[in-house]
């Protein structure tokens, strides 16, 4: 048994989720820690909502509310979407308590103490109409890199690159529009030139990484790192715990976002009245981590929070940053702030959850942006999982329940093709586990729907239905086979489609499910047959 960790990406609570957002973090992770269950592995699976990133104070402001209450109003619709969907987190918590408080203010003391925080006097932006500083998420401006006119103080969206809110072209104050000005602050920054050594050796001894991941890490440090600013001028966010800034300042979000992971660990463990028990998946070397975000976050992920790591001492570098790439709607890239992609909410009312998950595994972006169109999602539902894996399921207990009175049939003598089909039924379970293992997910998902099409393609070829009028043993013994391949490509299945394989585990008399083939025993009455999934179709 191994401890796996797997950390999620931490939305910001500041409005509703998209496609975008579910098939860049939250099912891959899910499907990944089911199958790590069922494997037998010890899996923490935590996340949260980010409760102080400054698209909540934005959203705020221009609600003539508080930060609390934007973050009050979005949790718990996350926490629906997990419900609904089968996200199976261990913890899923919220930034803004006094445990993840804790646990940054003691990451950043670890990091002063090491000499890795220095104090700096650096230039930022001043709205004079507002009478603040800016934090950078409230500057906009044009990308120096890629010209992209909607790049954000921190990060341009459209070609990843991090920005300070000085490099901006034509910047303007989120807040007011106005031109911000240059005004001197003192803050902490965190030594990355410093750790830049560290960095590289790491990096270095990554094997298995998504290319386009490794290359992006490696490509950030060889450009050289630069120290980087932790605190800020403003109201909302951990507070910093020295004095040596004087007021008005706080830990900025980026810091503390990642630092959740952890926090949340340290969470989960006092929730569960074992307070080291978080140490499993952070101090034993054997553990692994495993950390699903989208493409923006590789920096963060991949270079300054193993930083961080490094840099505090003792705890477990991310084992694996199995990033994805941008899912886009009819070419325009998902965004929540820009409002392109309907939220997942919406596709709940009219698909069905697991066929819901079944058409954005089959589109992962893992390699490569992935374009969704709801025809798309239709089509891959209709003509893969319902008519695939859907059919196959109803059509063989439905043989079994009009001619064997719903009970397994005893098997004869098995020919070679009935060998064939199960072994290979079988061997999809090793197939899959390879595949979900490298954190190839959609491969996985492949492998096993191209089972459950070779066993339709053996009950075409068998024909039980004709020679059961004929040879009963013989008909007896091809759907012996084919409910036991059957219970063993929903193995396969059910990190991805959790709700129907635990029906279908249920339906075929089967106890807790494992990842090995189960045993179907003569005998066993199944229940009536009922099918899988509805066609979808697509809303008026």
């Amino acid at each position: 048994m191994s401890h796996i960790l797997v950390a999620v990406a931490w939305p910001y609570a500041n409005g509703s989720l998209h496609l975008g957002h579910l098939a860049g973090a939250y099912l891959p992770a899910d499907i990944f820690a089911r199958y790590h269950r069922l494997v037998g592995n010890d899996v923490l699976m935590v996340s949260g909502s980010d409760a102080h990133g400054t698209p909540i104070t934005v959203r705020a402001e221009t609600e003539s509310t508080t930060p609390e209450a934007i973050v009050d109003r979005f949790h718990p619709e996350f926490l629906g979407y997990w419900r609904d969907l089968g996200i199976s987190f261990d913890l899923f918590t919220v930034t803004n308590n006094q445990n993840h408080a804790d646990v940054t203010q003691d990451v950043f003391l670890r990091l002063l103490e090491q000499g890795f925080l220095v104090k700096k006097t650096s230039d930022q932006f001043y709205d004079p109409a507002a009478e603040r500083f800016l934090p950078d998420r409230y500057v906009e401006g044009t990308c120096p890199h890629c010209g992209y006119e909607h790049a954000r103080g921190d990060q341009c969206d459209n070609c990843g690159r991090t920005l300070d809110p000085t490099d901006l072209v034509d910047p303007r104050s989120k807040f007011t529009g106005v031109t911000p000005e240059i005004r001197a602050t003192e803050h902490f920054y965190l030594t990355l030139s410093t750790l830049e050594p560290a960095i590289k050796e790491y990096l270095d001894s990554r094997v298995g990484w998504r290319n386009h991941v490794l290359n992006w890490a490696k490509g950030f440090v060889g450009e050289g790192l630069h120290d980087r600013a932790i605190t800020r001028d403003m109201e909302w966010g951990v507070p910093v715990p020295v004095d040596d800034l004087g007021p008005g300042k706080r830990i900025y979000v980026w810091f503390d976002a990642v630092i959740g992971y952890l926090s949340a660990a340290k969470e989960w463990a006092s929730i569960q009245g074992t307070p080291d028990a978080w140490k499993a998946w952070w101090e034993d070397p054997e553990a692994r981590s495993y950390y699903f975000v989208g493409k923006d976050n590789i920096p963060f992920h991949a270079v300054i929070w193993p930083a961080m790591l490094i840099g505090y001492g003792g705890l477990n570098l991310p084992t694996d940053v199995p990033a994805n790439q941008y899912v886009t709607f009819k070419g325009q890239q998902a965004s929540k702030s820009r409002g392109v992609g309907a939220s997942i909410n919406d596709y709940l009312e009219w698909l069905e959850p697991d066929a819901l998950r079944y058409a954005m595994a089959a589109n992962l972006p893992e390699q490569s942006d992935t374009d969704l169109t709801d025809e798309d999602l239709v089509r891959r539902i209709n003509e893969e999982l319902v008519a695939n894996w859907g059919n196959l399921v109803n059509r063989v207990t439905s043989l079994i329940a009009r001619n064997f009175d719903a009970t397994i049939p005893s098997p004869g003598r098995f020919e070679p093709l009935d060998e064939e089909t199960l072994a290979g039924a079988r061997d999809s379970l090793d197939a899959v586990s390879q595949q979900i293992e490298n954190v190839n997910l959609r491969a996985g998902l492949r492998a096993a729907m191209e089972s459950a099409a070779s066993v339709n393609a053996y009950l075409s070829h068998t024909e039980p239905w004709k020679v059961v009028k004929e040879d009963r043993d013989r008909a007896a013994t091809i759907l012996f086979v084919a409910i036991n391949a059957v219970a063993s490509i929903n193995v396969a299945l059910a990190p991805y489609l959790p709700h129907t394989s635990e029906r279908v585990a249920v339906d075929l008399g089967l106890g807790e499910v494992s990842w090995k083939a189960p045993d179907i025993v003569p005998g066993t009455v199944l229940a009536k047959p009922n099918p899988l999934f509805q066609k979808a179709e697509l809303p008026e």
